[in-house]
């Protein structure tokens, strides 16, 4: 069986994640979504809100499970049995920054591949930033994120107004 880890903060999801894990789940046997908890960033939502956003937009993916962790992801790609990191690629920054980890993460778990998937064209230049920084001025980001989870982000996201 062929497990996959596709992991990132998704603080919140947008439809270029969706896309990503959509497409990786047809082509491979398993994909577990893993939100990564990065200490370093201030998140507008938790771990577990994220995970439960994350479920929302994957029902009817039955090959695609929800986890966390708070460590390196290839501590997690061993733990899981899977051999596959797959990350999504927007620009050349993207693969800047994915390709040296793409290869510490190798170095590091001596086997551990990542596989690159480009971003949809019409999602390469949406980013979970873009997404907070549109809600934050009260801009209508129902095009970003999946419907299922569109009125639980812009909630949060535009709550963050009034403080």
């Amino acid at each position: 069986m062929k497990i996959a880890v596709c992991p990132g903060s998704f603080d919140p999801i947008t439809v270029g994640h969706l896309d990503i894990i959509k497409r990786a789940a047809a082509i491979f046997d398993k994909v577990i979504v893993v939100v990564a908890v990065n200490p370093q960033k201030t998140s507008s939502f938790t771990p577990m809100e994220r995970m439960e956003l994350i479920r929302r937009c994957i029902r009817g993916l039955d090959n695609v499970a929800v986890d966390m962790t708070e460590g390196l992801i290839v501590d997690y790609v061993k733990r899981a049995d899977a051999g596959v990191v797959v990350k999504g690629l927007r620009a050349m920054t993207d693969f800047e920054y994915e390709f040296q980890m793409s290869l510490i993460n190798r170095s590091i778990s001596g086997g551990v591949e990542t596989v690159f998937m480009t971003a949809s064209a019409e999602h390469m230049y949406l980013s979970s930033s873009a997404v907070k920084q549109v809600a934050y001025y009260g801009g209508d980001i129902s095009a970003f994120v999946p419907a299922e989870v569109h009125e639980d982000i812009k909630n949060r996201l535009t709550s963050k107004l009034c403080v």
